[in-house]
């Protein structure tokens, strides 16, 4: 099966915008996987993020350090998609960039048995950003609208219900001062197969093969309404879903780069004021 993902460089440039939110009009089957609405080319987007990378820092840091003070704000950025999609690639190559101390990655895999014994959200609550913090997930409540779904998990009333749910839950968060924000990593059934088969003809990559994914791929028709369905009910205008395509690596590192730094653009975070005289201290330093 012939590699999709960074073969196709030479491609002529979409005329297109930047990541958009998710409307209730959303057709899933009609976004390309292989496009990259938004910026020219791999060199072009590389370049972007390179010389942003300093601001995308710098932004953190102030929102952590306005934690120091009264600051009470916190993004918890959500990232979904079909296995092999490149979530641990956002994880290495856009969240890794920041500083570690202001950063929280809470991976959700099958729920334990406790986790099972409350409601959904029990867990998710427990990882959520405190105040200075840009939280991440991989995975998150909604695989309990994703999978539960297409492998009956749970019954379509309770699935029903979990969509009002997730939606009065994220509102609650945005009140308490979480900026949420929700990116599909969205990729072909052509390129997940190749991404599959890499893994098992290197030898380096077995670890990450998981039989379980050849499984799941079967259902990819029923997951493709699933996260339609999801998409649709949940993105609201205050905890927006972004569609990313994300059959080109590189295209889906710029985009979720870019939607972390407008976030913390549109924050705005600020130093916090010293809460001793200055000049007292640097008297004393320079008579040292």
């Amino acid at each position: 099966v012939a590699r999709m993902s960074d073969h196709r460089e030479e491609d002529a440039a979409v005329a297109s915008t930047a990541p958009a939110a998710v409307t209730p009009e959303l057709l899933l089957a009609e976004i390309d996987p292989q496009s990259h609405p938004g910026v020219a080319d791999r060199a072009t987007a590389e370049r972007e993020v390179l010389e942003t990378q300093q601001e995308l820092a710098e932004l953190q840091e102030r929102l952590y350090a306005e934690s120091k003070g009264s600051g009470t704000r916190s993004i918890l950025l959500v990232v979904q998609g079909m296995d092999t999609s490149g979530k641990g690639g956002i994880m290495r190559h856009v969240v890794g960039t920041i500083d570690p101390q202001g950063v929280r990655i809470t991976g959700f895999k099958a729920p334990t048995d406790e986790e099972k014994s409350h409601d959904f959200l029990w867990r998710i609550r427990k990882a959520l950003p405190p105040a200075g913090i840009v939280g991440v997930f991989d995975r998150s409540h909604y695989e309990d609208v994703l999978i539960h779904r297409v492998r009956s998990f749970s019954t379509p009333e309770v699935i029903e219900e979990r969509y009002g749910l997730i939606a009065e839950f994220e509102r609650e968060l945005g009140e308490a001062g979480t900026v949420v924000r929700k990116v599909m990593l969205h990729i072909s059934e052509d390129e997940q197969k190749a991404r599959l088969l890499e893994r098992l003809e290197r030898p380096e990559k077995h670890w990450k093969f998981n039989p379980g994914d050849i499984d799941e791929r079967e259902h990819w028709d029923a997951y493709q309404e699933a996260y339609q369905i999801a998409l649709r009910r949940t993105s609201t205008p205050e905890s927006p879903w972004f569609v990313v395509p994300a059959n080109r690596k590189w295209y889906a590192r710029w985009a979720v780069h870019r939607i972390l730094l407008d976030t913390l653009r549109e924050l705005d975070p600020q130093w916090p004021a010293a809460d001793f005289d200055v000049a007292e201290p640097t008297a004393r330093l320079l008579a040292t």
